[in-house]
C-alpha cells in the first residue's frame, strides 16, 4: 500500500502525527510504504522521522519547485501558495513507474481506521476516487470572471461537478500519466494566470479538470473543515456519523491551537498521536 504525503519542516508535527495514526490502526502496518516529497534536504526533518519510527518503509523525493513556481496564483492565505502544496499534482511523475497506485494525504491528519480500507477502494476506471460533497456551492469556488464567460464555465458542460478535497486522494498514477492529467491542471493554472478565474490554490484547477469524473467515497474518510476556514480558522465541530478520517483543513492546525492553550474540542482527538507534544513532556519530568 503506498501512501504520498509532503514533507515540509513546518509541517512536520502533523506529518509525523499523520504516519504514527495509520500504523496504530493498520492491521498490517509493514505492508505501506511511505513515500514523503520535500523541496530540499533538510537533515533535522529527515532525522527526526528515522528517529521516530526507526523501522519505516519510506522512500524521499525532491520536488523541483522551478516547475509550478511560475504558475501559482496569489490566493486568500500565503500557506496556500507554497510549491509544496502543488507537488500533488506531480506525483505520477516524481514516484517511480512501478507505483501505479497511491493514496495521497495532507499533513494535518489522522486516520483512525484501517488504511487498507482505504486502498481497496473500487475505482471503477476512474483516475481519482475521493469523498463528493454534492451539497456545496460549487459557484463559490469561481470568480465571476470564469462564470460570466460562456467558453470558460463550459468545461463543465455534461458534468455534474461537485466539490472533493484534494487532502485525501486514491489516485490511479498508471492513468494518470496515460492520459496526461498534470498538464490539464497546469492548462488551467495558466489560464488562472491570465483571467484570476479562482482565488484559493491548488485545488480549483483539480476541480477544473476532475469534478464530476471522480469515484465517490464514503465521508468518512474525509470528515475535513476541522481547522476552520482560510481566513480565520475558526473552532468547527464535526460531522454526524462514522469517521475514519480527521482532517484539520483550514487555517487552524491542532498543534498550534493546543500549544496556544486555545485548543477547539476537536484538537484533543489529534493530541493521543502529538509524538513531539509527547516527547517534550517526557523531557521536562525527567
Amino acid at each position: 500500500m503506498h501512501v504520498a504525503m509532503t514533507l515540509d519542516g513546518n509541517y512536520l508535527r502533523g506529518t509525523i502525527a499523520a504516519v504514527l495514526s495509520i500504523l496504530q490502526h493498520s492491521t498490517c502496518p509493514e505492508n505501506v510504504v511511505f513515500h514523503f516529497v520535500w523541496l530540499r534536504h533538510e537533515a533535522h526533518v529527515i532525522s527526526s522521522i528515522i528517529s521516530t519510527f526507526p523501522y519505516l518503509n519510506f522512500k524521499v523525493y525532491t520536488f523541483d519547485a522551478a516547475r509550478v513556481v511560475g504558475l501559482i496564483s496569489k490566493s486568500i492565505r500565503q500557506a496556500l501558495d507554497q510549491p509544496l502544496n502543488y507537488a500533488r499534482i506531480y506525483l505520477a511523475d516524481i514516484l517511480p513507474y512501478e507505483v501505479k497506485r497511491l493514496i495521497y494525504l495532507d499533513s494535518d491528519l489522522v486516520m483512525v481506521d484501517d488504511v487498507s480500507k482505504l486502498w481497496g477502494v473500487e475505482m471503477k476506471g476512474k483516475v481519482v476516487a475521493a469523498p463528493e460533497y454534492c451539497h456545496a456551492n460549487f459557484t463559490n469556488y469561481f470568480t465571476h470572471e470564469f462564470w460570466s464567460d460562456p467558453v470558460l464555465s463550459a468545461a463543465f458542460k455534461g458534468r455534474r461537478p461537485c466539490y472533493f478535497n484534494t487532502g485525501v486522494m486514491v489516485m490511479d498514477l498508471e492513468k494518470w500519466r496515460r492520459w496526461n492529467y498534470t498538464r490539464r491542471v497546469e492548462d488551467w493554472m495558466i489560464v488562472q494566470k491570465q483571467r484570476r478565474i479562482y482565488q484559493l490554490g491548488s485545488l480549483p484547477p483539480f476541480l477544473l479538470v476532475l469534478a464530476g469524473e471522480i469515484e465517490g467515497v464514503d465521508h468518512r474518510w474525509n470528515q475535513h473543515g476541522l481547522g476552520g476556514d482560510n481566513v480565520e480558522g475558526k473552532c468547527r465541530d464535526l460531522h454526524p456519523g462514522p469517521i475514519s478520517l480527521l482532517h484539520w483543513s483550514g487555517k487552524g492546525k491542532p498543534w498550534l491551537r493546543l500549544d496556544s492553550r486555545k485548543p477547539c474540542n476537536v484538537d484533543h482527538l489529534w493530541a493521543p498521536y502529538d509524538l513531539y507534544r509527547s516527547f517534550n513532556h517526557s523531557l521536562f519530568e525527567d
